[in-house]
């Protein structure tokens, strides 16, 4: 009996998965032909995409994207992810992009398909203020923070530092690992610039940035791998919003200053 029902259930399972398969669409023909398009992001990830103190979705990539939207005629609409199981959510078809300060390497170019990229970045080591570290070789023998699946836990874990620390640490979200900074119960957090920033800004005292950083990045929208006409058209209303100033107005607005890669 146990084995029946153990088929019935594989069974189950495959056509729910061959069904989600099924409404996987790669063009944008289609999504103009549903009405709207999907973006996935870590709503813990400001100031790219958060929410605000009132719960609700806001951002600069959130802006890009609305903005990217009421231009092509198509409703844009968020769902917030797990950001360890980006790829899997991406492919699966229950989003349709990622677009949340997504840092463009060589491992995820294998897995997805990049936009042009549009901001500029560093992996840097975020500190409590007062703390003696300050170059990357501050790290021998020191625990460290990361969010795991995040372009820092690849720099961290591929660096020549990496068998040095004494401990490396992988959190579900920044927020976490930098509430654990603050506590000191680990020494350091390595950190998109972009947002870690952004935090500083809003705790000013708190922290602090050490000299060296894990090198420069730049931020893409990443789609999946046969989306190419999506990823072109996104890319081409991009270039538009940078040509005539509207993108600059969005990253004034956020940053006090136009950051985008002209």
């Amino acid at each position: 009996m146990r084995k029946i029902l153990s088929f019935c259930l594989m069974g189950l399972l495959s056509f729910v998965f061959i069904g989600c398969q099924n409404d996987v669409i790669n063009t944008w023909d289609e999504i103009e032909e549903r009405g709207y398009f999907i973006v996935g992001l870590d709503d813990t990830f400001a100031p790219m995409g958060f929410r605000d103190d009132a719960g609700e979705l806001t951002g600069f990539d959130v802006d890009l994207a609305k903005e990217v939207s009421d231009r092509l005629g198509v409703e844009v609409r968020f769902q917030a992810i797990d950001w360890d199981a980006k790829v899997l959510e991406l492919n699966g078809g229950s989003i349709d992009m990622i677009w949340n300060g997504l840092t463009i390497t060589d491992a995820r170019k294998e897995e997805m398909l990049f936009s042009n990229p549009y901001i500029a970045n560093t992996q840097m080591i975020m500190i409590k203020l007062g703390s003696d570290i300050d170059l990357l070789s501050d790290l021998t023998n020191v625990s460290v923070g990361v969010q795991v699946s995040s372009a820092s836990e690849e720099v961290v874990t591929t660096s020549d530092i990496s068998d040095d620390l004494s401990e490396l640490l992988k959190y579900d979200t920044y927020n976490l690992a930098l509430l654990e900074l603050e506590n000191g119960s680990i020494d350091a957090v390595v950190i998109d610039e972009i947002m870690g920033r952004y935090i500083m800004s809003l705790k000013p005292g708190v922290y602090d940035v050490a000299t060296e950083n894990f090198g420069a990045e730049e931020y893409g929208i990443g789609f999946r791998l046969e989306s190419t006409s999506i990823r072109d058209q996104i890319n081409a209303t991009l270039i538009e919003m940078i040509n005539d100033g509207t993108a600059g107005d969005i990253s004034i607005r956020w940053f006090g200053e136009d950051i985008f890669i002209s």
